[in-house]
């Protein structure tokens, strides 16, 4: 019998016999790097998607820094504020209406920055073939595609995160790179500040015998970018250095996104399964055991990521914040990655070898199969729907704002809407401030907070005084913007009395009530 012995991670030009397939494979890297980037051009202008909840409310944030005044985070259910994204938006908003698909491009760009990461990450830890199995199944995972599409920050924060990685796993202790990188990354999402902390512990180590106290104070100082830069901002907004870390925690109980310990590890295993499909889960679990026996040294990047980013979730449900499956995103990643060595794992082995042979026999039978339990579960027809609704209702919500009788209505009072959903891009779109669009679900019908909003808007019991009543129409719309999470209360998306129908377009109906003055 052949012997199945590996090949020595050396540089390519230091293997001649493997230097044909890896030049090959490199160039069938370029070909599926312009594809991509193909695909991601086409999908940007195919579907004309926006930002989401949270991203509209960074561009908010944004003109009102741009407009002389501090951003305005206490408010109706207001999203955790992130540092960079509120940047980001004050340098799009000169930009109008048109920053909002900036911000898509900005999103869909680093998604194709993701994905050639954990191609030279998985390249660099194990083959260049083994990188190509982890991008194409990042692809073809669509929730990541279509959370770029929606301009969840997510994406970029996992892009600095994994070229931060690649960079480390290229020349160890390499520094100043990967710190920038992860301090980006921690004005985005603190994860990001456990990482800088780990990094740094790492970088010191060697400095224990001989301390260089310039290079101990610059390490320092490039790991603490991100919780200085948040808590800063925090304090200068709200007085509160931790706001964000408080809020968001008392958020997450309000919405019941919390989870106790107990219920982490299920949590955990199901996000996983959502994330990246059981198949996938299960292959990296494999790939994950193979690496480990055949090449444990070059695990340690792909490994270490994995273990941070379950454990940061672990931490982010132990603190009480929300536990979402996007505080995932990172060790599902990974979990592609190892995927990917049980798929395309045999070109570690010795050319020629038996071993070798069946593996990537059963890795091809396993591609096949891969293909058919997609085919047979994936709705095309679902996520086509679900992005062309995105640009169509809000070209609809555009429509039915800028009716002369809804402007005029402005001037009567606040816009209200069924609850939190529809407030960002109300404001947005008629460059409404903070207190102009009101949500029916916090205290027209409630009674919470009701005499705040009956300070704004003239709300006496059950009827609002005037101004503008947005309503969604249709089953997506009412679905997706209305009858969701706690408001569901039908009698938010009921017209309010004495309000007289003025405008329509094909999600939204506009109702108004304007007083004799």
């Amino acid at each position: 019998m052949e012997s199945a012995t590996l090949t020595r991670p050396r540089p390519v030009s230091a293997v001649p016999t493997a230097a044909p397939d890896r030049r090959s494979t490199d160039r069938w890297a370029w070909l599926a790097f312009g594809v991509l980037c193909l695909a991601a051009v086409a999908g940007f202008l195919v579907y004309p998607t926006y930002p989401n909840y949270d991203s509209y409310y960074s561009m908010l944030w944004g003109r009102e820094l741009l407009d002389g005044a501090l951003p305005i985070y206490e408010t109706y259910r207001a999203p955790t504020p992130h540092p960079l994204s509120t940047l980001v938006g004050a340098i799009l908003t000169p930009l109008g209406h048109p920053g909002e698909r900036v911000w898509i491009l900005l999103c869909v760009i680093s998604f194709v920055a993701m994905v050639v990461g954990v191609y030279r990450l998985a390249r660099e830890a194990f083959t260049p073939l083994v990188g190509l199995v982890a991008a194409a199944l990042i692809c073809t995972r669509f929730d990541f595609p279509f959370y770029a599409a929606r301009g969840y920050i997510d994406i970029a924060y996992m892009a600095f995160v994994v070229w931060a990685a690649v960079l480390e796993a290229r020349r160890p202790r390499r520094g100043v790179a990967v710190f920038v990188l992860l301090g980006i990354a921690g004005t985005l999402r603190p994860e990001a500040w456990l990482m800088a902390g780990l990094y740094w512990l790492w970088v010191m180590w060697p400095e224990r015998r001989d301390p260089d106290l310039r290079r101990i104070a610059l390490y320092t100082a490039l790991a603490t970018i991100g919780p200085l830069t948040w808590t800063g901002t925090d304090f200068i907004v709200t007085g509160q250095p931790l706001y964000s870390l408080t809020y968001t925690s008392g958020f997450a109980e309000e919405l019941g996104r919390a989870k106790g310990a107990e219920g982490l590890p299920s949590a955990i295993w199901a996000f996983l399964v959502k994330l990246d499909k059981f198949p996938v889960l299960l292959g990296g679990l494999a790939g994950l055991g193979l690496a480990v026996f055949l090449v444990p040294r070059r695990i340690v990047m792909p490994a270490i990521l994995l273990a941070v980013g379950i454990g940061t979730f672990v931490l982010v449900g132990l603190g009480g914040f929300s536990v979402i499956d996007r505080y995932l995103l990172v060790a599902s990643l990974m979990v592609m990655v190892f995927c990917a060595v049980a798929l395309a794992g045999w070109t570690m082995l010795e050319p020629g070898s038996r071993l070798r042979k069946v593996w990537a026999v059963a890795a091809a039978l396993l591609v096949v199969y891969g293909i058919v339990f997609t085919a047979t579960r994936v709705n095309l027809s679902r996520l086509d729907n679900e992005l062309a609704f995105r640009g169509d209702s809000h070209a609809a919500l555009h429509d039915v704002l800028r009716q002369p009788a809804v402007k005029r209505g402005l001037a009567c009072g606040p816009v209200s809407v069924p609850n939190h959903k529809l407030i960002p891009d109300v404001r947005w779109i008629s460059d409404l401030p903070d207190g102009k669009v009101l949500a029916r679900s916090e205290g027209f019908y409630k009674g919470t907070d009701e005499a705040r909003i009956a300070r704004a808007a003239g709300v006496r019991r059950t009827v609002a005084a005037g101004g503008v009543a947005l309503y969604p129409h249709g089953r997506t719309a009412l679905f997706k913007q209305a009858l969701v999470e706690d408001s569901d209360d039908p009698a938010t998306v009921l017209p309010l009395a004495g309000y007289e129908r003025v405008a329509v377009s094909n999600y939204y109906s506009a109702y108004v009530r304007c007083p004799t003055r």
